[in-house]
């Protein structure tokens, strides 16, 4: 129950700075979650980004001061409510509401409402979870492409990347520069979702590679995965759906400060692909 109290006070104070700047890390911290971690955990829970809902919001509070105020300027709504020009303003409002600012100002307007998000306990984990958790004794070297990747385009557009690097012989590359030597638990070909603090953003690299310790060929990077502790789950679609709903709020853990790694095995492995979660203790973190 404190976790879902922790989410609603995060809430709360969203709601009430709509008209002020939102700082990021205080509402992380209101949910007692890492700040580069919360958008993600907010957008497994209700299925958007926190930056939409946030606009959303915004936007809805704007027309209902519309409709209730007509002397109110547009300027003076767009400036209240973080738009820098009254264009700007309008064409979001546009977007939305399907009508301008102008337009909104007269009865029988039909105008779109988004209500404010509320966390409740639902009863949850008939189905288990598999996890193991693993231990990274030494730094891990990765080696292979960095993709921009729009953070409310993820799901779709890592599955577009993973086809287009098969298409044009990417994969194959990984896959034979990953079969080299093996010497560590992600052995396969993996995804790693940005950098600190990335899904805080509207868009993040997205590294594309394997675990490699020969020289790096010119047209590719290399990142270094520090010791560090890991939550493995089987299934990476199913697990980002169900990490931050069900499994983390009574693991014990927290998220800890790295990406999350989508790794994926041979064809014949079973399972196949695997999400790997940095966590840390939660008594680590003071909780």
């Amino acid at each position: 129950m404190d976790w879902i109290e922790r989410l609603n006070r995060a809430i709360d104070y969203i709601e009430l700075n709509l008209s002020n700047d939102i700082d990021a890390k205080e509402v992380a911290k209101l949910a007692c979650c890492p700040e580069y971690h919360f958008p993600r955990m907010f957008s497994s829970m209700t299925g958007g980004s926190l930056s939409e809902y946030i606009r959303r919001r915004r936007l809805s509070q704007a027309a209902f001061e519309l409709q209730n105020n007509s002397d109110i300027r547009i300027i003076d709504l767009a400036l209240k409510y973080g738009y820098d020009s009254p264009d700007a303003f309008s064409r979001a409002f546009k977007n939305l509401h399907g009508v301008t600012p102008t337009v909104a100002r007269s009865r029988g307007i039909k105008l779109k409402a988004f209500p404010r998000l509320s966390f409740q306990m639902t009863i949850k984990g008939d189905v288990e979870m598999d996890y193991r958790i693993e231990v990274l004794d030494c730094d891990v070297e990765i080696v292979g492409v960095k993709q921009k990747v729009m953070t409310k385009d993820a799901p779709n557009r890592i599955p577009e990347l993973w086809k287009r690097a098969n298409e044009e012989g990417l994969l194959q590359r990984l896959i034979d520069m990953s079969w080299e030597n093996p010497q560590c638990k992600i052995e396969g070909i993996v995804g790693v979702c940005g950098k600190q603090g990335i899904i805080t953003d509207e868009e993040f690299d997205y590294f594309m590679g394997c675990r490699y310790t020969n020289k790096v060929v010119n047209d590719m990077e290399k990142i270094v995965i520090p010791k560090s502790t890991w939550a493995v789950f089987p299934n990476i679609t199913d697990a980002w759906k169900r990490l931050y709903t069900e499994w983390l709020p009574t693991s014990g853990y927290e998220l800890a400060d790295l990406p999350c790694i989508e790794n994926y095995l041979a064809p014949d492995r079973v399972p196949n692909n695997e999400l790997w979660v940095p966590v840390i203790p939660k008594s680590f973190l003071g909780n």
